[in-house]
């Protein structure tokens, strides 16, 4: 049986809380597992407790770039602590957004490079946030020698698309794929090995969607939409995501 993994989403929300019995139950039917990614340290216990629900969680604990005031030494510590539990590292990152000064910025910049060589040292993958910071992003990488490295919710140009081939990094691709003619182009652009989806949960997704939450169950269509972009089968595509997030995961 061929696994479908979800690369980046935020199943610990609180917002799934009502409805997560009903989707660990999906999971497992649908042959479904999630990359459950965190953004500080009450949202990384959560990721950790839900991991020991189901092995189909595959936890992820890190600082947003939202959340770099936070904590640093506490989620340091618990990432040490459970490095044996844990799949990766994230959901980490640059966010230019969130802060109003060189200050604000430099303090992300100082969190992300702790993550960094906590992720290097313990030899786990990273999963990055990266909105309007990729050149950032790009400068910071080379300096760590990391297991696998996803910059996910691809929203670059071709360009930079490039050079995340060149250095090795995976890119994932969500459901605003199905509509957006970018996304489309750029999935078309990329590597067929370096290529990961994700449905960034519980973000709302516009046109197709109705603004409704982000289920992992959209991840069938999320998977039958790049097959088609790309000109392949669906079971070969599954094929295709599974060996690529094995490799990114180092399993």
């Amino acid at each position: 049986m061929n696994w479908l993994t979800d690369a980046h989403i935020h199943l610990s929300d609180d917002e799934f809380k009502p409805e997560l019995p009903f989707m660990l139950t999906a999971m497992e039917k649908i042959g479904l597992k999630a990359c459950c990614v965190s953004m500080d340290y009450s949202s990384s216990i959560a990721t950790l407790n839900l991991s020991e629900q189901s092995s189909l969680v595959l936890p992820f604990l890190g600082i947003h770039p939202e959340k770099a005031d936070g904590d640093l030494e506490s989620v340091v510590n618990l990432i040490t602590e459970n490095s044996n539990k844990i799949s990766g590292i994230g959901e980490i990152g640059l966010d230019k957004t969130y802060v109003s000064d060189d200050a604000g910025f430099n303090r992300q910049v100082s969190v992300f490079e702790k993550m960094l060589s906590l992720a290097e040292k313990l030899e786990k993958p990273i999963s990055v946030h990266s909105r309007r910071t990729l050149e950032e992003i790009f400068s910071i990488l080379p300096s760590y020698h990391l297991k696998g490295v996803l910059l996910h919710w691809f929203a670059g140009n071709k360009k930079q698309l490039q050079k995340a081939m060149d250095i090795g990094s995976y890119v994932s691709y969500g459901p605003a794929m199905i509509y957006s003619q970018d996304k489309q182009i750029l999935l078309s652009q990329t590597e067929s090995s370096k290529i990961l989806l994700e449905t960034d949960g519980p973000v709302k997704f516009s046109k197709c969607f109705g603004y409704k939450t982000a289920q992992i169950t959209f991840m069938p269509s999320v998977l039958f939409c790049a097959s088609q972009i790309l000109g392949k089968r669906y079971d070969e595509m599954l094929e295709i995501i599974e060996k690529n997030t094995n490799s990114y995961l180092g399993i």
